[in-house]
């Protein structure tokens, strides 16, 4: 699902209700669990990042799945969890009112364990090696351009909800303002004779 949300809080609010609630479970679980993970939207994808990317986390039609970028601790948890791609590093989940959120947050914290490990080691994986394992091509997950739009000035709000149009509504105006304007010059007349 491709949006155009800026941030994870507008990404989660475009969602449907029963994936937006999912959603928000393991994202919540991960910020709680993944202390110092930053949190932003690429690539149409909510990504947390620690010493670079570590999770990413997408809704689908009908899933939503959680990438990892610490392949071999998802290999060890995948006979604990269904919908686990071992070859893609990611878990989808089908079913929104039964997620494993125990086994997802053990491999939530055994992955910044095996990252803190990598950082001292230098062996990060790159965005683009971790794009290339979870098969996200980057052309295709790129949020459309925004389209920009050009608005003519609105007829006055009274007018408009008159009915009537705009042309007549500026006449009517106009009209308006020399009347007050001789009603206003009148009065001054008035003034200065009853002062004489």
């Amino acid at each position: 699902m491709i949006t155009t949300a800026t941030t994870v809080g507008a990404y989660l609010r475009d969602l449907p209700p029963d994936r937006r609630v999912a959603m928000a479970r393991v994202c919540s679980m991960i910020r709680r669990s993944a202390r110092g993970v930053r949190e932003s939207m690429r690539y149409g994808l909510a990504f947390y990042e620690l010493d670079g990317p570590l999770f990413a986390l997408e809704s689908g039609r009908r899933h939503m799945s959680l990438y990892v970028a610490e392949h071999e601790v998802v290999l060890r948890h995948k006979e604990a969890l269904a919908g686990v791609n071992s070859a893609r590093s990611f878990i989808r989940f089908s079913d929104f009112n039964r997620l494993p959120l125990d086994v997802v947050e053990k491999i939530v914290r055994e992955s910044v364990v095996a990252r803190r490990a990598r950082a001292s080691n230098g062996s990060i994986p790159t965005q683009a090696e971790l794009l290339k394992l979870w098969a996200i091509k980057e052309e295709a997950a790129q949020a459309p351009q925004a389209v920009t739009r050009s608005v003519a000035p609105s007829a006055p709000k009274a007018a408009v909800a008159r009915g009537v149009s705009v042309k007549r509504g500026a006449a009517r105006a106009a009209t308006l303002r020399r009347a007050n304007g001789k009603a206003s010059a009148r009065g001054a007349a008035e003034r200065r004779s009853a002062r004489s």
